[in-house]
């Protein structure tokens, strides 16, 4: 035992467990985690290697003997009924019938609903009645023929913990650093921290939140074998892994036929796995889940349901995280159904990076101690139901002005979960708080940048996420992918220059984490097909159209999205270019409106802009055109521009926010799109 070993035994005895001798057993054996370490806490209690491998012979055949598994349940019944009584390790609760005005047992792998049982076995162990709990359970056959039921209880020990005290293991928790605490969770999960960068650290832990913060919805996307369902299957018995396939508001919300409450009522998380394979059989279902994910609670026929359940959704991503990031028509959502709407995917909290794990491999496990599993998902079932950092949390995080509203409330919780893990007994310093507070905006700043994409307007505009410390200095955070492949991404080449012209010369990668800055076109005029990349700063309007605008007298501008005043501003910011550096007499432009109020509204805007352009001996006209879609900059010297985000390629800077790019658009850093510009006739 290495010094965290011997100090977690010395402030935890009797609820540790040594994990690797959990890796060898469960290779052979499909059982729940928290089964297998009951029975070796039960028989492996001791640093003896002789007294281990029997004892590791004795959990092998309890499994064999008393472990029902749900294809075996015919023989398992069979098998009272020839012996009289016979122990098994099942999952047992207990309901009361009101109609027949008596308690009855059911065991789920036995499969059999009407168990007769004494009411000091749900007496002493409450939780019988509130889910259920995995034990070891007597068994004995009734063969009296007028009673009605086969089998009764005769006697019961629980496998989960009877009793849990929190005092007890915050005291514990004292005796550890920050570091070293999360070190044991880690240990306590299977996994050998040391082999781990502070970043891995945290993504493993971040599976844990939903655990321990009610409501909390999380999506963790990436490659296959990373052990994202290894957690929500096998870590707690307070959680349920529903594998992807049909799923309905009935089972997961409301039966509206038995007035009873779905599974979310019942477990502290409900995780769907292989989340890309859902199924939807009701139009009624994502509608709920919406309302849920939004404020824990739901309507369904008269019934008003409140629920503590968090929701975890789970899948594979098989495209190259760098192409999605740089495609201009997929996204980082790109696996999940068509039914997860913009509603639905802007309540996720977080999303975790999944393809930044390793892939799950013996060489990560650890041979060390770590947590009994159930002694542990009963802590963090305790902080879930009695403990809320939300309000210190609050308090405490100093936000910048673009995280308003769902994202600050999904920052927030994301932080006062990972307080509930690391710090149960007490604060974290200013420096810890820092790393979880960036990390959470990380998060659900990933989270804006996908819906931003799809609907690259205002509505999910507002992501250049920061947060001020205790110095009052404003630090800016990003999503290591889009940061990476904005400052790493292959550029096309620049035209050559005619002879005595120097050539433009494109960007090149900075240091890693820093955006690329874009020098200004320099060369004359050809065709030119490019990507600005999110992030890429250099690209202001003079620099992509000014050598364009050379000599073009008409300028006729088709955009569907000139209207709100963020674009407005952007259609002025081209016309005083169009005064400054060409010989435009006409700028003709044609764009869309919702309404008839909002072409009203636009067109007094932008009679004040006709006035001012009369000034410059130019001539603006507009019209408006609903079937209107894509975006083109069409000039009568010959040149075409089509830009995929038309004038609209800035990220917005949230005021009261100063700093370099606030007026100089050289600076500012820009949204991802795509630039073509080519003669007329070569399109």
């Amino acid at each position: 035992m290495d010094d965290l070993d011997q100090r977690l035994n010395r402030a935890f005895a009797g609820c540790v467990v040594r994990k690797d001798l959990l890796h060898q057993i469960k290779k052979g054996t499909n059982v729940p985690s928290f089964v297998l370490e009951f029975l070796l806490a039960k028989f492996c209690a001791t640093d003896d290697p002789h007294e281990i491998q029997a004892g590791i012979a004795a959990v092998l055949e309890t499994i064999q003997q008393n472990y029902v598994r749900p294809d075996e349940s015919n023989r398992a019944q069979s098998l009272v009924q020839q012996k009289g009584s016979h122990k098994f390790i099942d999952k047992i609760h207990v309901s009361y019938v009101e109609r027949e005005k008596r308690h009855w047992a059911a065991m789920e792998n036995f499969n059999s609903r009407r168990i007769a049982i004494n009411e000091k076995f749900y007496k002493e162990n409450d939780r019988l009645l509130e889910g259920g709990i995995w034990a070891e359970v007597t068994l004995g056959y009734n063969d009296v023929e007028d009673d009605d039921y086969a089998f009764y209880v005769e006697d019961l020990r629980p496998v989960q913990l009877s009793r849990f005290e929190f005092s007890r293991y915050c005291e514990g928790a004292r005796q550890f650093s920050r570091d070293e605490w999360m070190d044991v969770l880690l240990r306590s999960v299977g996994l050998e921290a040391a082999k781990f960068s502070k970043r891995l650290k945290l993504h493993f832990l971040t599976r844990l939140i939903p655990f321990v913060e009610a409501n909390y919805n999380f999506i963790e996307l990436g490659p296959r074998g990373t052990g994202k369902s290894y957690v929500f299957s096998e870590f707690s018995p307070y959680v349920t892994l529903v594998s992807g396939g049909q799923t309905s508001t009935s089972v997961l919300f409301y039966n509206n036929q038995r007035r009873r409450v779905g599974i979310i009522g019942f477990w502290d998380v409900v995780a769907f796995d292989e989340v890309a394979g859902i199924r939807v059989k009701d139009r009624d279902t994502i509608q709920i889940m919406k309302d849920y994910m939004a404020n824990g609670r739901f309507s369904r026929g008269p019934a008003e349901i409140i629920a503590n359940a968090s929701l975890a959704f789970i899948g594979n991503i098989d495209d190259s995280i760098e192409s999605l990031v740089r495609s201009p028509d997929h996204d980082l959502f790109k696996p999940l159904p068509e039914a997860f709407d913009l509603a639905l995917l802007h309540r996720f909290h977080t999303y975790l990076p999944g393809w930044e794990i390793p892939p799950s491999s013996s060489d990560l496990l650890t041979a060390s101690y770590g947590f009994i599993t159930d002694y542990l998902a009963e802590a963090l079932h305790h902080v879930a139901k009695q403990t809320n950092r939300y309000a210190f949390v609050k308090g405490k995080a100093r936000l910048g002005a673009a995280v308003r509203g769902r994202d600050e409330t999904a920052v927030i919780k994301t932080v006062a979960g990972f307080l509930k893990l690391l710090h149960p007994h007490g604060e974290p310093t200013d420096l810890e708080f820092n790393e979880y507070l960036e990390y959470a905006l990380e998060g659900r700043r990933r989270v804006k940048e996908q819906l931003n994409k799809r609907k690259p307007d205002d509505e999910f505009a507002a992501i250049q996420f920061s947060y001020f410390p205790a110095d009052g200095q404003e630090r800016a955070v990003f999503c290591q992918e889009s940061k990476a492949v904005g400052q790493l991404a292959e550029r096309d080449p620049p035209p050559a220059a005619k002879s005595g012209d120097k050539t433009a010369v494109m960007p090149t990668p900075g240091p890693v984490g820093e955006p690329t800055v874009a020098p200004a076109l320099r060369s004359l005029p050809k065709d030119r097909h490019f990507t600005i990349h999110y992030g890429d700063t250099g690209y202001s309007y003079e620099s992509i159209f000014g050598p364009y605008l050379a000599g073009a007298k008409l300028i006729v501008i088709e955009d569907p999205y000139i209207r709100l005043p963020h674009q407005i501003a952007n259609f002025t910011r081209f016309c005083e270019l169009a005064v400054k550096t060409g010989a435009a007499e006409k700028i003709r432009l044609v764009t869309g409106a919702d309404d008839q109020s909002q072409e009203v509204e636009v067109s007094e805007k932008l009679d004040a802009l006709v006035d001012d352009l009369k000034q410059h001996s130019i001539t603006l006209e507009f019209a408006f055109d609903s079937r209107l879609h894509d975006r083109k900059i069409k000039l009568d010297n010959g040149w075409i521009i089509k830009i995929g985000r038309g004038f609209d390629i800035y990220q917005r800077i949230e005021r009261p926010r100063s700093g370099l790019g606030m007026n100089d658009f050289d600076l500012r850093p820009c949204l991802e799109t795509s630039v073509d510009i080519f003669q007329d006739g070569k399109a």
